[in-house]
């Protein structure tokens, strides 16, 4: 099977970019609803509806929850593409549909989504509740786990520009963790079916994005939702869905979102999950923080009237202006920078740096200055 192919053939055209709120899926969710499919099964803070999609009549059954964190939509796009898979009555559809029984959650947290924030309207992580179950979106989740009683989780986020693969100089566009279960991090037969899941996704991927696949720290936090269903005995997979260079919208690692699900799948449901991969699993190398947006080297400022060669980076905040996400640069480091990565590079040879305020890189400044007064730069990038 061509996966690109079936992802193109599949992908959901009328969802784009970072921000998806319930407004933007809901057409998508009524044309996806032929048979009941969607049900209300809760409320967020502000009132929302929390949706649940169910699809499927086979034995295996499989919980998925994307935008946890209301700014963390590209699984929830994937989510959408493999659904439409799903109605595709292709061969690996009905292959699917009778293996397994699926139920999504789209949106868990409307609120989030539509504030372009991480926390739910009260502030509250919800990946930080799952002892505590103080919140009415962690409130449905649980609810949910408890009532379909699953025997595969997928736990569905995205991450930061910031992470590559180990120090590689590549960024870890999808990242994947089989959580503890104790603070041992040991390994039972639970998690070892969501570690072999991992590994065949890898697989796979490395065809597509040779290096640039990553594994999330294993730190055993019972707060944190995936280890706490980890505990309870269900194999859990999280997702973390990251940079592809030049694709700060999210569209290409939709694809390898799609392709990773289908892997997943395909995996479980030809029962490649009764070997033992963990070797395969810790080849995978780790997450490691060490990506700016902008990385601007060997540039020469003049400091007290002493002239000093630095290197500086800029980061884009995501910033919700009207009902778009507006990218806006502003510089986040100054030197030490040796082990950092940028996924735009400029070396600026010597150059002089000046700008509109100080003639000086300050932190937490717009990413907007000059090098040798005639190239300029605006939100990170050179205007030409």
């Amino acid at each position: 099977m061509n996966l690109e192919v079936a992802f193109n053939q599949n992908k959901e055209q009328s969802i784009q970019g970072r921000y998806l709120t319930l407004d933007h899926i809901q057409p998508v969710l009524n044309r996806l609803n032929t048979n009941n499919q969607l049900q209300v099964i809760g409320q967020s803070v502000l009132g929302k509806p929390i949706y649940e999609y169910q699809i499927g009549h086979g034995a295996k059954r499989v919980f998925l929850w994307s935008q946890m964190h209301g700014n963390e939509s590209t699984t929830t796009k994937g989510m959408f593409d493999f659904v439409n898979l799903l109605h595709s009555e292709s061969d690996l559809a009905k292959q699917f549909l009778n293996h397994f029984t699926f139920c999504w959650i789209p949106i868990l947290n409307p609120d989030g989504a539509t504030l372009y924030t991480r926390a739910n309207a009260n502030g509250v992580d919800l990946n930080r509740d799952s002892q505590d179950i103080s919140q009415p979106e962690s409130q449905v989740l649980r609810a949910t786990f408890e009532r379909f009683k699953p025997d595969f989780c997928f736990n569905l986020h995205d991450q930061r520009t910031i992470f590559g693969v180990a120090n590689t100089g590549k960024p870890a566009t999808m990242s994947f963790l089989a959580p503890s279960y104790n603070e041992e991090r040991e390994v039972n037969e639970s998690r070892l079916k969501a570690i072999n899941v991992i590994a065949g996704i890898n697989e796979v991927l490395q065809q597509f994005i040779p290096g640039q696949v990553g594994r999330f720290d294993d730190s055993f936090n019972i707060n944190c939702i995936g280890d706490t269903f980890q505990y309870l005995g269900v194999p859990t997979i999280l997702f973390e869905a990251g940079h592809f260079p030049n694709d700060y919208e999210r569209e290409q690692t939709r694809k390898f979102v799609f392709i990773s699900l289908v892997t997943a799948f395909k995996v479980i449901s030809e029962n490649d999950i009764v070997t033992n991969r963990m070797e395969d699993y810790l080849n995978i190398s780790q997450n490691n923080p060490v990506f700016c947006d902008f990385l601007y080297k060997n540039v020469k400022i003049n400091y007290d009237g002493n002239e000093k060669i630095i290197n500086f980076a800029s980061q884009y905040k995501e910033e919700l202006i009207g009902d778009r996400i507006c990218f806006n640069a502003y510089i986040n480091q100054i030197d030490n920078l040796e082990n950092c990565f940028g996924h735009c590079e400029y070396d600026a040879q010597g150059a002089l740096y000046t700008d509109d305020y100080n003639n000086i890189p300050k932190l937490d400044q717009k990413a907007n200055f000059y090098l040798n007064n005639d190239i300029k730069f605006v939100n990170g990038l050179v205007k030409n």
